[in-house]
């Protein structure tokens, strides 16, 4: 099998601003011997980092393991809004998780957005970190109601500063009848992990990139093993790689991988306000500003939304769809210089999950299920497993419980619609391929052919040679799909993907594709 395309790239082909717009990153090596910890932690992305940088901070010697570079993940696909502003809404939390669940949810975010703030201002780090509002708006013909309703419930939880405006009021964008959530921020998540990592080390920590961890055992001590061999031993392991590698189903049943689209236009410099904007809708939509170099005369409008479960909708088709809701609403964008897509996890139950893995209840731990808000999550998912890991209580224990069931109507129903499409994909092991032989793939992508009783992952280079593997994603079984926006191949099924020759980008799945052989 070929080399993996750009062992240094995110998880995707495609550009997303921030790299674009950062300075040169910390370089690290891979681990070559075996070593002990306090705590090993898999993932050096925002989760893993700041879990990390926490435990430092109390003294603890901690080991970071990364298959790629630092903010090689889904990390770097965002659009780093830090909002106590849920997607889910708090009419939602507070029918699901009571009037004290939603507090809770509305406090934890609201302290992750301080943290970061603290961080730094600690490490003084040069990451375009700033306070801003946030407005959360309606479609056009959209329901006044739905604000108010979500105002009340915003301010049972605590957030009694949001309030009810006709319009924003703001440069460049009239948002109509809006809510506005005050204290919001923003940063650019390059600059801040990298910052973050350097901070890791002067601590006294050690960063591992291109180490692959293929086993999470629990137990005195807990342990990691990697692809070469090698051991970390520890008093605790960490999995903050988005979705769990270590647990085979149990996570996998509670939440649906779902990709979301961005893109970042040129805009005049100072034509719109630096805010947060979110509208209503499913799919939904979200905006800010990155601003530029001062002596740049434009600033990059960063438009985001179209989410859809993996592998069931066209990529590239989503992106135009994001492109023209964009230059509709802001006709100041010139250019789109940037156009990207990411992956988020959606729990059943609208909250993330943070804690001990149901499986290693003593000292393995993960973070994992963001629902968009993948900042603050991450980084209040690490302050929560801190106090853990340390024995301290914290109230966010039960919220986020990676073990917890909710007996909910909307979650049940999301659990049984969420599963029995999963049972759906299983049924593409029985049909035809997507195309009847090789010579019908057109130079630069991929398809699925039935070969016999099994199906292969066909790639065809821009030189025109073919590259085939199973189609088959070594997690559970169901057949990967097609992804001509990523050039990546796509599992429907828990959200694993591989690039063009079958290489692993995004768990839960933790190998390669087969070979065809």
């Amino acid at each position: 099998m070929p080399a993996p395309l750009d062992p240094t790239r995110t998880s995707g082909a495609t550009l997303p601003s921030w790299l674009a717009t950062a300075p040169a990153p910390p370089v690290f090596g891979p681990l070559r011997e075996n070593t002990t910890a306090d705590v090993v932690i898999i993932g050096a992305g925002i989760a893993g980092l700041t879990t990390a940088y926490l435990l430092g901070q109390e003294g603890k010697k901690v080991v970071v393991l990364e298959d790629g570079e630092i903010a090689s993940g889904e990390s770097g696909r965002t659009t780093a809004h830090l909002s106590n502003a849920l997607d889910d809404r708090y009419t939602t939390l507070e029918n699901l998780f009571g009037a004290d669940g939603a507090r809770l949810a509305a406090e934890s975010h609201g302290a992750a957005i301080d943290q970061i703030e603290k961080i730094v201002a600690d490490e003084q780090l040069a990451c375009d970190f700033r306070r801003l509002d946030g407005y959360l708006f309606l479609p056009k013909n959209g329901d006044p109601q739905e604000l108010h309703d979500e105002l009340a419930a915003a301010h049972r939880a605590g957030l009694t500063a949001v309030e009810f405006l006709p319009d924003s009021g703001t440069l460049g964008f009239a948002t109509g009848p809006c809510l506005r959530f005050p204290k919001q921020g923003q940063f650019h998540i390059i600059k801040y992990l990298h910052g973050l990592a350097r901070a890791i080390v002067g601590q006294g920590g050690r960063v591992y990139t291109r180490t692959h961890a293929t086993e999470v055992s629990g137990g005195s001590p807990a342990c990691v093993r990697t692809t070469e061999g090698f051991e970390v031993r520890a008093q605790a392991a960490v999995v903050a790689t988005n979705t769990p590698f270590n647990d085979r189903v149990v996570m996998h049943t509670k939440q649906a991988p779902y990709r979301t689209y961005a893109l970042a236009g040129r805009v005049p410099k100072g034509a719109i306000a630096t805010a947060l904007y979110w509208d209503t809708p499913d799919p939904y939509h979200y905006i800010r500003v990155q601003e530029m170099d001062p002596n740049a005369d434009y600033d990059l409008l960063l438009v985001g939304g179209e989410d859809h479960v993996v592998g069931e909708d066209d990529p590239a088709a989503r992106l135009a769809c994001l492109e023209d809701w964009a230059r509709t609403h802001f006709p100041q964008i010139t250019t789109i210089d940037y156009s990207w897509s990411g992956q988020v996890m959606e729990p059943d139950d609208s909250l993330g999950y943070a804690g001990r893995n149901p499986l290693d209840r003593d000292n393995v731990y993960l973070i994992s299920g963001d629902s968009g808000h993948g900042m603050t999550h991450s980084t209040l998912g690490a302050m929560l497993l801190r106090d853990l890991i340390l024995e301290r209580a914290n109230p966010w224990e039960d919220l986020y419980d990676p073990g917890r069931v909710t007996l909910a109507k909307e979650p049940l129903q999301e659990f049984v619609s969420h599963n029995a499409v999963v049972v759906k994909d299983y049924t593409e092991l029985l049909t035809g391929g997507d195309v009847d032989s090789a010579a019908d793939i057109a130079p630069g992508t991929g398809a699925v052919l039935r070969q016999g009783i099994t199906k292969v992952a066909v790639y065809k280079d821009p030189q025109g040679h073919t590259h085939t593997c199973s189609a088959i994603c070594p997690h559970l079984g169901c057949v990967v799909h097609w992804n001509d926006l990523e050039t990546s191949w796509d599992c429907p099924c828990h959200g694993s993907r591989f690039d063009a020759y079958g290489h692993l980008l995004n768990g839960p799945a933790n190998s390669d594709l087969a070979s065809h052989d």
